[in-house]
């Protein structure tokens, strides 16, 4: 029987049609889609991640190990859309204006379908505007930004600045992460969430979307009917 780690080391050394041969086989042993993402897909560009943060890689490297990442997704994506019926949350997500690194997006954007919610990716370099623009047309309950420069995380705190202005500080909550980005500068900007990993993020989303539901849902009526 496969080992979804199988996936990750297959992922990381780049063999994109090893990569999808291990996942038709693991769809086949009935692994759960958000498993094949979390402990293959995940893990294996996390893995690499950290790996380009010592140095130890570099930008081609990742480069085609993002491209087996890519087609492992599209390889899932009619498993995750035919999930869309059953979301409960909307999330916007995208990099901020002047960063266009999308890595870490990608991977919280795919590993938040596989938890059930519905994304909208609005790519790279994503002004405030935009963002918000999208919060307001799909309803959505967070907007997830990330940042892979400190020269482009003030456009999350420019973001923060901008819901507040357009009255949306209530309705929707800010998420942010990226390689530079920490809790502490998560609060000082006043943003909602600090995402570490795109684990955490999904995670985190998926909890607060449910308690939304929660909250929203109608009380159910203890009376019973008369005969």
């Amino acid at each position: 029987m496969l080992e979804l780690q199988e996936i990750a080391q297959s992922l990381q050394s780049g063999k994109a049609q090893e990569t999808m041969d291990l996942i038709n086989q693991a769809l086949a042993e009935n692994y759960a889609v958000e498993d094949i993402l979390k402990h293959g897909l995940i893990a294996g560009m996390t893995a690499v991640e950290q790996r380009y943060r010592r140095n130890e890689i570099f930008i081609p490297e990742v480069l085609i190990t993002a491209r087996a990442l890519n087609m492992g997704i599209r390889l899932l994506k009619p498993i995750l859309d035919a999930c869309e019926a059953a979301q409960k949350g909307t999330v916007v997500i995208g990099t901020v204006k002047g960063d266009i690194q999308e890595i870490e997006k990608n991977l919280i954007a795919v590993m938040m379908r596989g938890m059930g919610l519905r994304v909208i990716d609005l790519g790279a370099a994503v002004t405030s505007e935009r963002f918000i623009a999208a919060a307001e047309r799909e309803n959505a309950q967070i907007i997830a930004c990330t940042a892979a420069l400190t020269t482009t995380m003030p456009h999350m705190k420019t973001l923060v600045q901008a819901v507040i202005t357009a009255k949306l500080r209530e309705q929707v909550k800010i998420m942010v992460s990226g390689a530079p980005v920490t809790e502490r500068y998560c609060e000082v900007i006043g943003a909602d969430l600090y995402a570490p990993d795109a684990v955490s993020a999904a995670e985190m989303a998926q909890a607060y979307c449910n308690a939304v539901e929660s909250r929203s849902a109608p009380p159910q009526s203890n009376r019973q009917s008369s005969k």
